[in-house]
């Protein structure tokens, strides 16, 4: 008999069930309706490494009050320069670990955050010290550019 785990999506709140196979296999699961990574609970996962995904309703909590600065990520699904920077900032969470929050977030979908950071254009990478803009770039930036304006702010 098959076991799953039920893992509820951060970004539209859906219900996802995964096989626990496929959790043990390692393989990242992914929203079943918005295709966004779904967080797995895994003991030996290092912390860090991963960017993670925010919403209005999680801002405050995961953005605003994070000890470390947060690069975050303003982006939509339909958004081909967004899609093309996605594997940057994976590698770049990878890189720092715990040193720096890699967020991302939905404006499509999280208008308050779009509103906030008055994005007018997408990607739109916004670097936060204490839940306060300190930086942005806007479009896509290749990953020494992105390191190095994160780099001041640590």
């Amino acid at each position: 008999m098959l076991t799953a785990e039920v893992i509820r999506c951060p970004n539209c709140g859906a219900n996802n069930r995964v096989s626990a196979e496929r959790l043990a296999n390692g393989e990242a699961p992914v929203c079943g309706r918005c295709k966004t990574p779904l967080p797995v609970n895994r003991s030996n996962a290092p912390p860090g490494g991963h960017p993670i995904t925010v919403t209005d309703a999680t801002m405050a909590q995961l953005v605003d009050r994070s000890s470390v600065p947060v690069l975050l990520d303003l982006w939509a699904p339909w958004c081909g320069p967004c899609r093309m920077i996605a594997p940057t900032l994976e590698k770049l969470a990878t890189e720092w670990g715990d040193k720096v929050r890699v967020a991302k977030i939905n404006v499509d979908q999280n208008p308050m955050a779009a509103q906030r950071f008055d994005a007018r254009s997408i990607p739109l990478l916004v670097v936060l010290k204490y839940g306060q803009e300190v930086d942005r770039l806007v479009g896509v930036q290749p990953p020494n550019v992105i390191r190095d304006r994160v780099a001041r702010h640590l």
